[in-house]
């Protein structure tokens, strides 16, 4: 359960991330922490760090009115995003709290709130609900409208300690209803998305030498790596948030491992966070119920890499004991997950000591560029998005790495929520620098209708491995920043398409000024195609649209 302590760090991010909001309104500083834990909440559960984005998808009512003062009833729901590759609506209800309450939970009246959108989505007739609120519900419907199957969860969000019980008839009724699923989170589970990476963890277990297998690179290596083969009960045990448990090999009662907590900071090096009851995690906790002695055969297993390993022959060279030393799970982290819900819903120990996982143990001493591809390369296995799979490569920890010195905060890693104490002059996302550097480099289209392809078939062309040209990266960042700026105080409606574009007609023509850029596409947006109805959105995403900016940029350019 969570501590005042974890409610105090939440408000901590919180008050940072209302710094990102974009707004030229004065708010109180009561509203920063309440407002900031918007955006907070939605880039851990959304994986989207790009916060134009993200605020972009709030339409709570009284996010309205101090940061656009605008009035907008939500009906209820306080966020709607739209994941298109996961073809999944999120849903999003909000309570935040001023003060810490232990026993404080959510109530029925989170979900019930909640109703009046639906109810308005049923009926299908918008015309009487306010313009944000009725754009989304516009964009929900014609996804209901589609030939493709779109499934929508609701999140029911608070920093209160406990969940709405999944029993609840409320809750269940809810479900039945509306064809959704409902994902209730509190505190417990935002501090485990903003876990930091600790580096002196530790842990110790005796396995049989049977059950070990040894493989070193060559005779005199020292990075030594082992297959072993353990009992869940020790997997939970080696990663619980107890010290003196994690390097008590000799432990023989397991019931106390019923309540432990996972170690939230073996999962830093991880690519992703537990993305719930997906399919495959439904199928881990039905073998863990009905053939725990077939976890094994059915399971891929955990990675480990840690900077040392101790293994030492022991009971007449029958058993092995092992420690490993400044370790993390860099992959396996949704079984590792699943298999402490299941410690905490259906504990049994028998169960748990007879299923048994296959864990590879990678010693990796200090090398963190060994411990990245050990990440990346066994996650690319796995059925992971391209861009969380290379957001571990050590290509874009370099990049981190020297954007960071320049006080850049460069989000990689999705859902990655980093929290310094020194102050970053700007912030902006893996996804965010692909793009600016592709359009820099002649695809402003391909930059937003192939976002997907970013991270996969135009990687190579984007971020050149072996010549990364840091300051052509500060220098696009800084030029965004620049655009950003200039179109937010124009006449014109502004958002990322036409940033994207006006650092294309930058990069072909750096002497004109970005005001002159912004006038060429917007008189280029009206002519093209004017006959048939298109958004301009729609229009920038198309090659048709970029050919024709290039003439009409060369013919009023170069006369």
């Amino acid at each position: 359960m969570a501590t005042i302590n974890d409610f105090k760090l939440i408000d901590k991010y919180s008050n940072k991330y209302f710094k990102y909001i974009n707004t030229d309104k004065i708010i109180s500083e009561k509203e920063h922490k309440r407002l900031g834990f918007y955006l907070l909440i939605l880039e851990c559960i959304t994986g989207n760090p790009n916060i134009d984005e993200l605020q972009s998808s709030i339409i709570d009512t009284e996010f309205c009115s101090l940061v656009y003062n605008e009035h907008n009833n939500d009906y209820g729901i306080d966020a709607v995003y739209i994941d298109e590759e996961q073809t999944t609506i999120k849903l999003f209800n909000f309570k935040f709290h001023e003060k810490f309450s232990e026993t404080k939970g959510q109530k029925e009246n989170n979900i019930l709130d909640s109703s009046k959108f639906f109810m308005k989505l049923n009926v299908g007739l918008f015309s009487d609900v306010d313009t944000k609120t009725r754009t989304k519900m516009e964009q929900i419907q014609s996804r209901f409208d589609s030939n493709f199957t779109w499934k929508t969860e609701l999140y029911l969000v608070s920093n209160s300690n406990i969940p709405l019980s999944p029993d609840n008839n409320t809750l269940n009724d809810f479900k039945d209803n509306y064809d959704l699923e409902v994902k209730p989170i509190v505190l417990g589970d935002i501090v485990s998305f903003i876990s930091d990476r600790p580096y002196n963890l530790s842990a110790s277990f005796i396995v049989d030498t049977k059950s070990v297998l040894t493989y070193e690179e060559n005779p005199i290596s020292t990075q030594k790596s082992y297959l072993v083969k353990i009992p869940l009960s020790t997997l939970l045990r080696i990663t619980c948030s107890n010290s003196e448990l994690r390097n008590n090999e000799s432990l023989s009662d397991f019931s106390i491992l019923k309540d432990a907590e996972l170690e939230l900071g073996v999962l830093y090096d991880n690519v992703r966070g537990y993305l719930g009851n997906t399919k495959f995690n439904k199928n881990i906790l039905n073998t863990l119920k009905e053939e725990p002695s077939r976890f094994f055969m059915y399971n891929n297993g955990i990675t480990i890499t840690a900077q040392n390993i101790i293994m030492k022959p022991i009971n007449g060279k029958q058993k092995y004991s092992c420690e490993i030393v400044g370790f993390q799970v860099v992959n396996g982290g949704q079984t590792l997950r699943t298999v402490y819900e299941y410690s905490k819903q259906d504990f049994n120990e028998e169960d748990l000591a007879t299923a048994e996982v296959l864990v590879r143990l990678f010693k990796t001493e200090f090398d963190e560029e060994l411990t990245n591809n050990i990440a990346e390369y066994t996650n690319s296995q796995n059925t992971i998005s391209s861009a969380d799979l290379k957001s571990i490569s050590n290509l874009q920890v370099k990049i981190d790495k020297y954007l960071e010195a320049e006080n850049i905060d460069y989000v990689r890693k999705s859902g990655e929520i980093k929290y310094k104490d020194k102050s970053f002059i700007y912030r902006i996302s893996m996804e965010r620098l692909a793009q600016i550097i592709y359009s820099y480099y002649g695809y402003p289209d391909r930059a937003t209708n192939q976002k997907s392809q970013l991270f996969e078939k135009y990687y190579e062309d984007i971020f050149n491995a072996n010549n990364i040209e840091y300051d052509l990266y500060i220098n696009l960042i800084n030029l965004y920043r620049t655009v950003e700026d200039f179109y937010e105080k124009s006449k014109y409606k502004s958002y990322i398409q036409k940033y994207l574009y006006v650092i294309y007609l930058k990069s072909l023509y750096s002497n004109k000024g970005i005001n002159e850029c912004i006038d060429i596409i917007e008189t280029t947006l009206k002519k093209y195609k004017k006959d048939e109805d298109l958004s301009d959105a729609r229009k920038l995403i198309q090659r048709g649209f970029k050919e024709e900016l290039y003439n009409f940029a060369e013919k009023i350019f170069n006369s």
